[in-house]
Formats: structure tokens, sequence, C-alpha cells
């Protein structure tokens, strides 16, 4: 069996043929979310946005014109692109209004929200990993405080280390797989 073009499927889903949309939803649902997480910076939105923009092309498959050569992508990215400026637009107001009268995000909407969870069993879990930490040999500690805490690239961890990249990469990746295995066995 062939494939049907873009074009083709959105007529059929303009007849009503939830299946042909859902071959149409399947090509470009991944790409289209990805789109909206470079674009946003949060999965919650890239995932409502996306949802939002294949109702919206569902319910205008009617009016699809086949502008190129059966492609519906960029008819589709068109939804897409329309819903981002709409999502900035509100965030700019929402966040211009909330500071005009010096109100905060709200904290259920708030990402951060989410991570309540993992900072506590974070802070749970802080002494043992200090003393994790602390059993180290003291080149593969170095080696992970300025990799993982401070974030430096492993060209400036080999420069504080006086080492070569690989080798700061070496004691970076020992560290943590020994850091690792003192964790899981501190928490049976």
């Amino acid at each position: 069996m062939t494939s049907r073009n873009d074009a083709k499927l959105l007529k059929a889903a303009a007849r009503q043929d939830p299946e042909a949309f859902r071959e149409f939803y399947d090509r470009y649902a991944v790409w289209i979310r990805s789109w909206f997480l470079r674009h946003t910076g949060s999965e919650p939105a890239s995932l409502d946005l996306t949802a939002e923009t294949f109702a919206q092309a569902w319910h205008a498959s009617r009016r699809f014109r086949d502008l190129a050569d059966g492609s519906g992508a960029p008819w589709l990215f068109g939804i897409a692109r329309n819903l981002l400026r709409q999502y900035h637009k509100h965030n700019r107001i929402e966040s211009a209004a909330r500071e005009r009268i010096g109100l905060q995000a709200a904290f259920a909407e708030c990402e951060e929200y989410e991570r309540v969870d993992e900072r506590s069993e974070a802070n749970a879990l802080a002494p043992l990993m200090r003393h994790a930490l602390r059993a180290l040999p003291v080149d593969q500690r170095r080696a992970v405080e300025l990799r993982v805490v401070q974030q430096l690239p492993y060209d400036a961890v080999a420069g504080r280390l006086g080492c070569t990249q690989n080798a700061a990469r070496l004691r970076v990746s020992r560290a943590l797989r020994a850091l690792t295995t003192q964790m899981r066995s501190a928490q049976v």
C-alpha cells in the first residue's frame, strides 16, 4: 500500500477520517513538539502548544490548500508559528502586569513547583553525599567539584588539575561511578 501525501491525508481528514489525520499527526508531532521546546524552553508548554496546533489543524483541514506539492508541513508550521507568537505575547503581557503590581509568578504555575520533591530528597541525601565525596581520592574529588559543582568545561577542569582533558574526563567518570556505588549502598 502506498502512503498518501499530506494533502490527501488532510482532504480525507476534512471528510471526517480520523485515521487519515492520525497518520498526518504521526508524521509531524515529534517535529512540532521539538520545535516548540526549542522556542519555549518548557516541556509542559511544548506539549500544550503541540496539542493545540493539531487541534487547530483538525478544525481547519477543510480550508487546507496544497501550496507545497503535497506537503502539509508549511501549513502546519504556520499554525504553530501563530500559536508561538500568541504564547510569547501572553507571557509578556502577564509578566509585565505582575511586575507592575509587584506579584511573583503563581507558585502552582512555576516549573520549580514540580521539583519540590526532588529538592526535599536531595536535602535528605546531602549528609550521605558529603561523606561519599570525602571518601573519594583527592584528584577525583577535585575533578568532580570542578566539573559538576562549578560546572566548568573539561578544558578548564584539565587546566586547573594540570592534566589532559582525557585524564580530567576519566577522573570525573571514576568519581561519579564511585559516588553512585556509595550512595546506592548507603540507601539500602
